[in-house]
């Protein structure tokens, strides 16, 4: 569970500052998918009876007012829904701006005919992911699972929406866990700062407290409270299910008005008018635990539902272009990354401009570069051309929503629930008739400096890592289940059936003449075509002696343009198919299906042709040993680094390190040699996704890539096995944090190919994998230990690693820890129960068709397969193993290969507890 403060969220900063978490949010079990904004429009109520909107959308209003949308998508056996109700955290009571988020988390401590250990047990048996996340005006309820459980989802939903047990013993121990989760957050100074900017630009209004809540208000929230706010807004009449998936939509309405049909509407209280006033432009300043440093100015901007929302959007897309003048000071050597993110809210937002600065670089130039460049464009307005490239691919943008059943869902919720929607659709007009002088309109109104909040976000250092003896503290647990959860009749006998999932259909592989492997698997769900590419490569191993950090500045390079297009050329000419690109030795291109031969010619010319320019070299060079130098004290790089140095023995190439003398060390014909070494044809797989035949699909990567050709043998890329690992302990002090971040790691002797691999995944599932898991148990329901607890099994071809993650105060390591070291023995001293172990199977073989949920994880699935020396139907073997597997296979496997006594100990935060 979650919250989620900023709604639409482009990627930009999260990358950048949280190498891929979700700003100023949580950490999540299932992933959410932005959707794109528009303007304002009311929905009219429909009738009760359903009316067909397009062949593959079905819609329907309960007499309860219930809202419902199904969304058809064959792309696989796969069903989501996501129930949306429209309120978050703006209608909290005064004082309590954490209630709509407690409130989510309390929604999975069980309902009058579902208790929470049955919810939990229910979602372990389904296999699919569930979660829910809270905004500042609408809180959501995911699910996705395998499509013959949609019965099953609906009545959770429908049980959970009628009556929540919220009984105060309850609310008791989910504060603990609640509150780990504000620990975990406020050890985000991307989080802290973003959270002040939102009370300062918000100020009196309801969005001036972010969704997440404090631990002074849960210390004095309580079950009565939390029920008053359940009752007053958890209603049919305020709140929207969509589905998405292989399902039939009649039948499907006819179930939702079955299952929900019976709940009574509600009189729901006014709403809280959002009137965020002008702030007086004001500057903050922030030390951070990160390797560079940010410079950055942000404005108010339209919320999702405002008339204009289009053309802000549209502006702030022509801010974030690479063609743009802010990216210009990354090429330009000015900054080491520049942007734009908007973050629009229901009824409000923000824009915020960034430039990346080096660890003791100078702040006040690059923010002066920054402003000169925004006040340009507030005074002379942008390119037309920029505003029409960003008008032709947010439209383009939509015809990708069908490639991902829950991102499907998503683009339908926040569409419907955000914007005040009709569909997703309606955004295609709003963005038409968006015009030039409608965005320099924006420009001129928004980027205003008086209403600016501007924050230097500099890296400070947190020390070295500190070796210890590891961990006190008392133990206390609450005894464990002794008998198997029993499901509700209709639950049971939904899920009884333990059955070995039908198999995949093939893809089709070739082999083109000059050792490419072509890997194609048509899907006609939209007409969008997606690749994913990778070389085999390894650059712990062909880096050359004295130029580590070689491969970062190759990578970092095929931005630079190509042999035939500069850099801005070639921008151009993606942007005017349109086609989304990534080049380097992991590539990628979406394309609409008409124009993949345009798309693919595009990616073939980065990859096999890149410029290589020396002043960019020069630039990057300097760059990369800027960044590096941040890196090298930065207490996530060395927190990374003494887990590396756990597991493996000294001078394992693993450990190798750049450093800014490795880096500026290096020469443009380094870089060239490098490149021809490692981009091989032979080394080469590519996937093709989507609309496409394998005909047309290996005819245009023949012509494309076909004239590529490897010269030589090919080289290592697989590091040698390994030692096992012996017991450590380090600290890595992170003064940025309130809460220790934890991983007890080990390696391991067992390579993938071992059989014995898949019983150490299913014993894992009843360990670690989930909500129902024993850790999660013990951890975090039963002790409030922790937020979060996982523990999973990693593999490379010649190599394999075991570890136990989570986050926990650092009063509670101790105690987390030794909670964890006990569940994972008793894996090994006894076997798991009959009901642990068809929960387990049920998990991971139900789970098996949600890994064909979205195109990019059937590519990701077939690079990964690849990439370990597996065959392409790995999973269907994996399902036959999970079928037969006993208690005492399970035990045995751990027994053999886990070793509790050798698991490491590594500690990030505040500061040591030993």
């Amino acid at each position: 569970m979650f919250f989620k403060t900023f709604g639409s969220f482009r990627p930009l900063f999260c990358t950048a500052l949280l190498a891929g978490t979700t700003l100023g949010g949580c950490l999540t079990e299932a992933g959410m998918v932005s959707g794109v904004g528009l303007f304002s429009q009311a929905i009219a109520r429909e009738p009760e009876a359903a009316t067909r909107q397009a062949p593959s959308v079905t819609r329907a209003t309960l007499p309860n007012g219930l809202r419902v949308v199904v969304v058809q998508d064959k792309l696989a056996p796969v069903v989501t829904t996501e129930l949306n109700y429209l309120v978050g955290s703006s209608e909290a009571p005064a004082g309590f701006p954490g209630t709509a988020h407690a409130l989510e988390h309390m929604m999975f401590r069980g309902s009058n005919g579902l208790d929470k250990d049955q919810l939990a047990a229910l979602g372990a048996r389904i296999g699919g992911s569930y979660n829910a996340d809270t905004t500042e005006d609408v809180t959501q309820y995911f699910y996705t699972a395998p499509a013959e459980d949609l019965d099953v989802l609906l009545r959770i939903e429908a049980l959970r929406m009628k009556g929540l047990t919220l009984s105060e013993a309850d609310w008791d121990k989910e504060r603990g866990a609640i509150e780990q989760e504000v620990s975990r957050d406020l050890s985000s100074p991307a989080y802290r700062y973003i959270s002040q900017l939102q009370s300062i630009l918000f100020k009196g209004t309801p969005y001036e407290h972010d969704a997440l809540g404090t631990r002074p208000s849960f210390d004095k929230t309580d079950a009565a409270l939390l029920r008053k706010f359940y009752e007053q807004w958890y209603a049919p009449n305020n709140a929207i299910l969509v589905i998405a998936g292989d399902v039939d939509p009649d039948a499907t309405i006819a179930k939702v008005r079955d299952i929900f049909g019976p709940i009574p509407s509600k009189t729901l209280p006014e709403r809280t008018a959002v009137q965020p006033a002008p702030a007086p432009a004001q500057t903050l300043t922030f030390p951070t635990d990160y390797p560079v440093g940010f410079a950055t100015i942000a404005f108010p901007m339209p919320g999702q539902n405002a008339k204009d929302f289009a053309a802000a959007d549209i502006l702030s897309d022509v801010l974030a272009s690479q063609r743009g003048a802010l990216y210009q000071l990354v090429p330009a050597g000015k900054a080491l990354f520049a942007g734009f993110e908007f973050a629009p809210k229901k009824s409000a937002g923000f824009g915020l401009a960034l430039a990346a600065f080096p660890k003791g670089g100078d702040s006040s130039k690059v923010l002066t570069d920054v402003r000169t460049i925004l006040s340009d464009i507030r005074k002379n307005g942008v390119p037309a051309e920029l505003v029409e490239a960003a008008k032709t691919k947010e439209i383009a943008q939509l015809g990708f929503s069908a490639n991902s059943v829950s991102g499907l869902a998503e683009s339908w919720s926040e569409a419907l629930a955000f914007k005040n929607l009709q569909s997703p659709e309606d955004m295609i007009a709003a963005y038409h008739a968006v015009t030039p002088e409608d965005v320099n309109r924006m420009a001129a109104q928004l980027l205003d400096p008086d209403r600016a909040v501007t924050a230097i976000l500099t890296p400070e250092n947190s020390g070295k890592p500190i070796e210890g003896k590891g961990f006190g503290g008392a133990e206390s647990f609450a005894s464990a289940p002794d008998k198997p959860v029993k499901l509700p009749d209709w639950a049971e006998k939904a899920l009884a059936r333990l059955d070995v999932p039908e198999p995949a259909k093939a893809p089709v592989v070739q082999t083109l003449p000059n050792g490419l492997t072509l890997i194609v698997h048509p899907s006609h769900v939209s007409q969008t075509i997606e690749v994913a590419g990778l070389i085999r490569h390894n650059s712990d191993l062909q880096e050359p002696k004295g130029k580590e950090g070689i491969s970062d500045v190759v990578e970092e390079l095929f931005g630079y343009g190509t042999q035939k297009h500069d850099r801005l050329a070639f921008r151009k000419a993606l942007d005017d198919v349109p086609a989304w690109e990534s080049a380097g030795a992991e590539f990628s291109l979406r394309v609409p299906s008409n124009k993949f031969e345009q798309g693919m010619s595009l990616l073939a010319e980065n990859e096999l042709q890149p410029a290589f320019p020396d002043q960019a070299f020069q630039i990057v060079r300097q760059q990369a040993a800027q960044e590096q130098a941040g890196q090298l004290q930065s207490p996530g790089y060395l927190f990374g680094r003494a887990i590396m140095g756990a597991v493996s023995p000294k001078g394992d190439p693993s450990l190798r390190e750049a450093t800014p003398k490795t880096l500026m060390s290096l020469s443009l014909n380094d870089v060239k040699a490098y490149y021809s070494a490692v981009w091989r044809p032979d080394m080469t797989t590519i996937v093709v996704t989507g609309d496409i035949t394998p005909g047309q699909a290996r005819t245009v990567v023949e012509k494309t890539f076909g004239s590529w050709k490897a010269t030589g043998a090919k080289p290592v890329v697989d590091l040698p096995t390994r030692p096992d690992s012996k017991t450590s302990r380090s600290h890595v002090p992170d003064k940025s944090n309130v809460q220790d971040t934890v991983v007890l790691p080990e390696s391991l002797g067992l390579t993938p190919t071992n059989p014995d691999h898949f019983l150490l995944t299913l014993g894992n599932e009843v360990l670690g994998g989930g909500f129902s898991s024993r850790l999660y148990r013990d951890l975090r329901v039963k002790t409030g230990y922790v937020y979060s607890v996982s523990s999973s099994f990693d593999w490379s071809r010649n190599r394999g690693a075991y570890s136990v993650s989570y986050g926990a105060d650092p009063d509670k390591v101790g105690d987390a820890r030794k909670a964890a070291l006990r569940d994972i023995h008793a894996m090994q001293v006894s076997p798991v129960t009959d009901d642990e172990l068809i929960v387990a199977k049920s998990s991971l073989l139900r789970g098996i068709p949600l890994g064909r949920a979205s195109l990019g994880a059937i590519a990701g699935e077939y690079l990964r397969l690849i990439e370990l020396g597996l065959p392409l139907d790995t999973p269907d073997i994996a399902a036959h193993a999970y079928y037969k597997a006993t208690a005492a296979d399970v035990q045995a496997a751990f027994s053999k290969w886990v070793r509790p006594d050798d698991l490491s100990e590594i500690v990030k935060g505040p500061q040591p507890r030993w």
